[in-house]
């Protein structure tokens, strides 16, 4: 970790996206998460749902077309896209 790093943690300004990078897909995408705020009961259930079954990381969703993968999130979620979900997911992992 850099001097610079550590200190915007210290501080508490770690940006959204850092800490979006730094939490698994399956920590911010838990079953209550998915429950609350999609149709379907897990993360994987969601990704296999929309036939994205070799899905696993963040860079994987990142080199899948974004046009395609939020159209399948306003389809099975509350949110109208990735980066709204993708958001929620953080604060709500980091408000705990």
């Amino acid at each position: 970790m850099s001097f610079d790093d550590l200190l915007k943690e210290l501080q508490g300004q770690k940006s959204v996206e850092e800490e979006q990078k730094e939490a698994s897909l399956e920590a911010l995408f838990n079953d209550a998460f998915m429950n609350e705020h999609t149709r379907c009961e897990s993360f994987g259930e969601f990704l296999a749902k929309g036939n994205f079954q070799e899905v696993s990381t963040r860079e994987d969703i990142d080199n899948l077309p974004e046009e395609l993968f939020d159209r399948h999130v306003a389809r099975e979620t509350d949110f109208p896209n990735w980066k709204s979900m993708l958001n929620a997911a953080t604060s709500a992992h980091h408000g705990k």
